[in-house]
């Protein structure tokens, strides 16, 4: 995984909402970040209220370098996993890897893992042997995961059914793209369902329909950084910034108070992956 050269606008923040509640980014990449734009993107992330955001681990490459950056600075938290995409070098050593980092005490979940299907970047066998045994790491340390799921919706809904019964803490599907019938089975079995910028672009009827069904106190914000950066800002480098959008996005097709939203996920987000943890 390449790191992107971002330069961050700091007028932008005046464009951007302001809130009384402070929120939580779930799910970003600030590997994907060179330094100087990291320290800007954690800068303009605390001048428009974002408390703490959790940065994801996908690959081999990036297990440590999360945590690096998880260890460096104090609002960032990360996750280890390996992503569907990489499934294929899922091994007894990166197993193990996992294990030793998701002892640490800014590790807060195990992800991103999952299936995809669009693009098979793996082999679909690999990528339910890993994500399968990811899964008994969750189970065998108590923590939450973070599930990528993508055109695999009957997979998806047949591995979490097995597992879910032993993840105490449950989880997140991140970027929820699905099909309503596989929201509503991760729902029924406990998990939380996370929206990012997809949810404000014009096409993405089908998300926001999702997001209409899931219960307030199972939605949780993310930007899913660099990518996918939301309205009217599409067409630049996203970053956690840009959460406010999500979160005003969020609160329209909820037709409720944003600051009500707001509050509602922050807790959420606390009780999902802070619940063993007091700061």
């Amino acid at each position: 995984m390449g790191s992107f050269v971002r330069i961050f606008d700091a007028d932008i923040v005046e464009q951007l909402p302001a809130f009384t509640q402070p929120l939580i980014e779930t799910h970003c990449h600030l590997d994907y970040l060179d330094a100087d734009d990291l320290v800007n993107a954690l800068s303009l992330a605390e001048r428009v209220g974002i408390e703490r955001i959790i940065t994801i681990a996908v690959s081999p490459d990036n297990l440590q370098t999360v945590l690096d950056i998880a260890s460096q600075h104090a609002p960032v938290w990360a996750t280890q996993g390996i992503h569907p995409h990489e499934a294929v070098h899922y091994n007894d050593e990166i197993d193990a890897s996992i294990r030793a980092n998701a002892s640490q005490s800014k590790v807060l979940a195990i992800g991103e893992i999952g299936l995809d299907y669009h693009y098979d970047h793996s082999d679909r066998t690999a990528q339910i042997k890993a994500f399968e045994a990811q899964l008994t790491i969750a189970v065998d340390l108590n923590l939450p995961i973070v599930v990528h799921a993508r055109e695999a919706d009957e997979d998806t809904a047949a591995i979490l059914s097995e597992y879910a019964p032993d993840l105490k803490n449950k989880g997140v599907i991140h970027s929820f793209t699905s099909g309503l019938k596989l929201a509503e089975h991760c729902l029924d079995l406990g998990f939380h369902l996370g929206f990012n910028g997809i949810c404000t672009f014009k096409n993405a009827a089908n998300v926001r329909a999702a997001l209409q069904l899931t219960p307030l106190d199972r939605v949780l914000y993310e930007t899913d950084a660099p990518y996918l950066t939301p309205v009217p800002f599409r067409g630049k480098p996203n970053a956690p910034h840009f959460l406010g959008l999500v979160a005003n996005t969020v609160a329209q097709v909820k037709e409720l108070d944003v600051e009500v939203c707001n509050e509602a996920v922050y807790y959420n987000s606390l009780n999902l992956f802070w619940n063993q943890q007091t700061s």
